[in-house]
């Protein structure tokens, strides 16, 4: 595998801040790198330093030979009066300057045919079009921007919104002959059909590949490598997402290992010490200075985790009541169409569709700040709403992190009755002591929007709006907001397009269907993507929609209590009341084979915590250990099968 990219002993700091401390590592062509860390460790920094935008204060980063590399930033810049298809026909390549040529002589020539200069001008470029075979680019071009759901090529861009931007400068990206693509948060602004798709295109790509992205899912199905960036060091492992969260708890079970047998060490040569031996030979000096020497080391710092309790106040019966609400901003376009829905006090509902349909509008319907056209909105007397928004009102730049939380609440009462002051929250929130005195101006934009994020979570709501929370956060910070949420008491609604996020957090779906339609789901996102590709199939027709019945109690298709009561017993009795020879025998051997089992996966995390840091080895054992999981869950199901069966085969003998 060619070598593309060596970087050695590279340093990179900003004022005291020490972003990247001697780190080295290498890109080989085929690999597809995946970046992740909190933000403000200085990810983007490095993506940067890679792309050759900015320089590393020592060390070096060095492309082989004539690599050629495109990076695409988190927030992308274009040419004033330039239309959609000759922005993604940006660079300096001379592909790329082509295409611009070619698409600026076709639009001359469509306002004006008769054009000779134009016309000589066209078969020119098209001689050298076929020369460099580009027309393949021009149509992928249109593809990749449609699939993106960009369809008017000739628009400005500088007439467009935030997210299509991104798109167009991801549709750029995607079609530059690069040899090393870098991307900035490449699934931001993109639906998850969208998201798919480049899952889909970016796993068939040739070249490189190296990214920062909070999308997990994504990393899992695209990256085949992973670098974790903490505290200035750089970790890597072999391998998807999923493979990183096993040799990380292998590594970091091997740090805590050693740190025992330190503090061991410490601890008996410390007694050797306080005894004062009175030879001080060459052998005892060497000892005490050994001592010294371990205790200075310390321990190797594992990661940071965020740990916030669940704060809320009490909430009353009525939440919040949407009744036939409609609303919209044009005539012929309603957002919402006669949408009625009563939220229910442990609500965990996830709201999907693809831009512009009216996620945002419905969630500042539940808050009260946007009234409905037609319909009316109950928000109940006890309802506490605290409200993350997309687009956060400017911060002020000169006060404090510190004294902006506390303008919020000096102190919190978490759900297990502890009072912990907001520079305790800050602490629990990757915020140490040195950042907290940090005026906001100097903050990343992650680390500002976890601040505003700690700030709505510290107004102790009960009800909570979140639209696009993961957007610019980090995945440590995502994986403790859904802990928070998973114990949070009080109703949750969420917009995103994040689907790990929305699988582990949510339990009903609100989908955005168009014309105002909003259907709802039971389940989290994967049910919901299931349901609706089995009535794409000829399944269930409506996709386990819930439907309202007369009482207005919200179930699902096939799935009422009562129906599963009374089909139940029926299934019992027409079963044969004894086992078959293969059941009994299983029931005779089933308890041991599963105490072997566990026994293997015992041994499996004993070997994986040795493993340590030789990441392929602990990939290995992974695979292993999940084989063996999915046949102890097997087991565990049979099991209860068997033991039912034979209690029933009891009772008819009895």
């Amino acid at each position: 595998m060619a070598n593309i990219l060596s970087a050695e002993d590279v340093y990179k700091s900003y004022g005291e801040k020490i972003l990247v401390n001697g780190i080295s590592f290498g890109i080989d062509d085929g690999q597809r790198v995946g970046l992740i860390g909190v933000n403000g460790t200085g990810k983007s920094t490095l993506l940067k330093m890679i792309a050759g935008i900015e320089k590393p204060d020592n060390g070096s980063i060095t492309l082989t030979g004539k690599a050629r590399v495109h990076y695409l930033p988190q927030e992308p810049l274009f040419t004033a009066n330039t239309t959609v298809l000759a922005a993604v026909f940006g660079g300096d390549l001379p592909e790329m300057v082509l295409l611009r040529d070619y698409e600026t002589t076709m639009e001359r020539l469509a306002a004006d045919p008769e054009r000779t200069d134009e016309q000589q001008r066209l078969i020119r470029l098209q001689t050298r079009m076929d020369d460099l075979g580009v027309w393949d680019l021009e149509h992928e071009a249109k593809t990749i921007l449609t699939k993106l759901g960009v369809t008017d090529f000739q628009a400005d861009v500088e007439t467009l919104s935030g997210g299509q931007k991104k798109r167009i400068a991801l549709a750029r990206a995607l079609i530059q002959p690069a040899d090393l693509l870098i991307l900035d948060e490449p699934t931001n602004h993109i639906d998850d059909e969208s998201a798919a798709w480049l899952e889909s295109y970016l796993a068939l790509r040739k070249g490189a590949l190296f990214m920062v992205t909070h999308d997990r899912y994504f990393l899992d199905r695209v990256a085949n490598r992973i670098f974790e960036l903490y505290e200035g060091k750089l970790y890597q492992y072999s391998g998807n997402y999923d493979a990183f969260l096993a040799a990380k708890a292998g590594r970091e079970a091997a740090v805590q290992a050693s740190e025992e047998k330190r503090q061991n060490f410490l601890r008996n040569e410390q007694k050797w010490i306080q005894r004062g031996p009175r030879a001080r030979g060459t052998k005892q000096k060497a000892r005490t200075e050994r001592y010294y020497e371990v205790l200075s080391e310390g321990p190797e710092e594992s990661g940071g985790n965020i740990e916030i309790s669940s704060a809320s106040t009490r909430l009353g019966k009525t939440v919040i009541e949407l009744k036939d609400v409609s609303k919209g901003y044009q005539e012929d376009r309603p957002l919402i169409s006669h949408f009625s829905y009563i939220v229910l006090r442990n609500d965990r509902i996830g709201i999907i569709g693809a831009n512009g349909m009216g996620k945002s509008t419905l969630l500042k319907l539940l808050s009260g700040q946007m009234s409905p056209d037609e319909g009316e909105v109950v928000i109940g007397s006890t309802v506490k709403i605290g409200y993350f928004s997309q687009e956060h009102d400017e911060m002020p730049r000169d006060v404090r992190v510190i004294d902006y939380i506390r303008e919020e609440a000096a102190y919190v009462q978490t759900a297990e009755g502890e009072t912990i002051s907001a520079a305790q929250m800050l602490e629990r929130f990757l915020f140490p002591g040195n950042l907290q005195w940090t005026p906001i101006a100097k903050l990343s934009g992650g680390e500002k929007r976890r601040l505003t994020l700690l700030k709505t979570l510290m107004s102790a709501p009960n009800v909570l709006l979140l639209d696009e929370p993961t957007n610019d956060l980090d995945i440590p910070t995502l994986t403790i907001l859904e802990s928070y949420l998973d114990d949070f008491a009080g109703a949750v609604v969420v917009a995103s397009h994040d689907r790990y996020f929305l699988d582990t957090v949510c339990e009903k779906i609100f989908s955005f269907e168009g014309d105002g339609i909003i259907s709802t789901h039971f389940g989290n996102f994967s049910d919901y993507v299931e349901r609706t590709q089995t009535a794409k199939h000829g399944g269930d027709s409506d996709g386990g929609v819930l439907k309202e019945t007369t009482n207005k109690v919200w179930v699902e298709k096939g799935t009422r209590p009562d129906a599963a009561e009374k089909t139940q017993p029926q299934a019992t009795k027409s079963r044969k009341l004894k086992f078959t020879w293969a059941e009994q025998q299983d029931y005779e051997t089933i308890d041991a084979r599963i105490a072997e089992v566990e026994q293997l996966l015992k041994a499996l995390s004993a070997q994986m915590e040795a493993a340590g840091a030789d990441y392929g080895t602990v990939q290995e054992l992974y695979k292993e250990q999940q084989a063996l999981e999915k046949t102890l869950d097997e087991l565990l199901e049979r099991w209860t099968y068997l033991s039912e069966l034979a209690e029933e085969i009891d009772k008819s003998r009895s």
